[in-house]
């Protein structure tokens, strides 16, 4: 039986991740124990604030944490009654970001504007970071200052650098939770936004194409959930961001940018989210194909060559064999990969 009521994976405020479903079960299960596992690298605070706020109403929530968790997934584990973590899990704590898109050619007035709009942008994000510091210094019974102080240091942690600092209650060698690893996809989202990449192994990885998948899957569940500080300027950063392929399948010339927050319509992310499964599906023949050949080619090398007396005397023509059709079937989907 899974001894987990509840499973928090992705993004902080993604469809796996998110406020309705932790109050569905919490609600359900109101008065009894909720064990809930984290594995994340964060993502929405308010998100993540919510969810504290909802498990220290419910009083009696256990977290334990696997994997690679960082950011908003750290600060959502806050109102737990208890927290865990597995021996080989790492654990990130930082300072809030936000978004800041800006390109063209500003005057003295235009560039006055922007610096005004940093500046308060800057101001929120101070505030954010005071109140999360006061969270994390309340859990590890320290001062603020000194989490404010781990948060602007930033870095991993093991599992015993969490308990050390009081993150976590205890450390544990759960059965069948198994070391983080690397993939190129969790790589580019981590830089993306901007978490250093932690010293675990590299996962190999059959093609590119899989790795292009889930970062475009990551994307959609970025801006579906994301929530960012409202700005109260009067004048907006407004600027049009070119990304071809993102705005080919959504079916628009480029996406809008005020303030440094994309908005897609339903429309959009449904669109992008069909051209996700159209290369899934693609990419689902083109294995089964590269299988099939794959045994072809090994059974024709494994049996004895016919006697043959033609010569082909420059090539021009020949039969088309097994190995060349393989060949030509790789050929096409490494095609289909630079195309996407």
């Amino acid at each position: 039986m899974d001894r987990y009521d509840l499973k928090l994976k992705g993004y902080v405020g993604g469809w796996d991740f998110n406020l309705d479903d932790v109050d569905e079960v919490l609600k359900k299960k109101s008065d009894s124990p909720v064990n809930v596992l984290i594995d994340s690298l964060g993502g929405s605070l308010s998100t993540a604030l919510s969810i504290s706020s909802s498990f220290a109403e419910h009083g009696n929530v256990h977290v334990h944490f696997v994997g690679m968790n960082a950011s908003a997934a750290t600060i959502a584990s806050m109102g737990a009654k208890e927290i865990t973590i597995d021996r080989s899990a790492m654990y990130l704590v930082h300072k809030c970001s936000n978004i800041v898109f800006k390109f063209g050619q500003l005057n003295a007035d235009s560039m006055q504007t922007l610096i005004e709009e940093l500046q308060k942008m800057k101001n929120d994000l101070d505030k954010l970071d005071y109140n999360v510091a006061g969270l994390y210094a309340r859990r590890c019974k320290k001062e603020p200052e000194a989490l404010m102080q781990l948060m602007t240091t930033g870095g991993w942690l093991t599992a015993e650098d969490a308990k050390e600092w009081g993150f976590v209650d205890e450390i544990t060698d759960y059965m069948g939770e198994t070391a983080p690893m690397m993939t190129q996809a969790l790589a580019s989202e981590m830089l993306g936004a901007g978490i250093p990449l932690p010293n675990v192994p590299f996962k190999a990885e059959s093609n590119g194409l899989e790795s292009l998948i889930e970062m475009a899957r990551n994307f959609i569940g970025y801006f579906m959930s994301s929530r960012k500080t409202e700005s109260n300027t009067k004048t907006p950063v407004t600027m049009n961001i070119e990304c071809n392929n993102v705005t080919t399948a959504m079916g628009v010339d480029a996406l809008e940018s005020n303030n440094g927050t994309v908005t897609l319509t339903e429309a959009q992310v449904l669109a992008l989210e069909s051209a996700m499964t159209e290369m899934q599906n693609q990419l689902t023949t083109a294995n089964e194909s590269i299988a099939s050949l794959e045994s072809e080619v090994a059974a024709l090398k494994a049996s004895p060559a016919d006697d043959t007396t033609d010569v082909v005397a420059d090539g021009s023509s020949h039969e088309t064999t097994a190995a060349d059709t393989f060949y030509d079937t790789v050929a096409s989907a490494r095609k289909l990969f630079e195309l996407v």
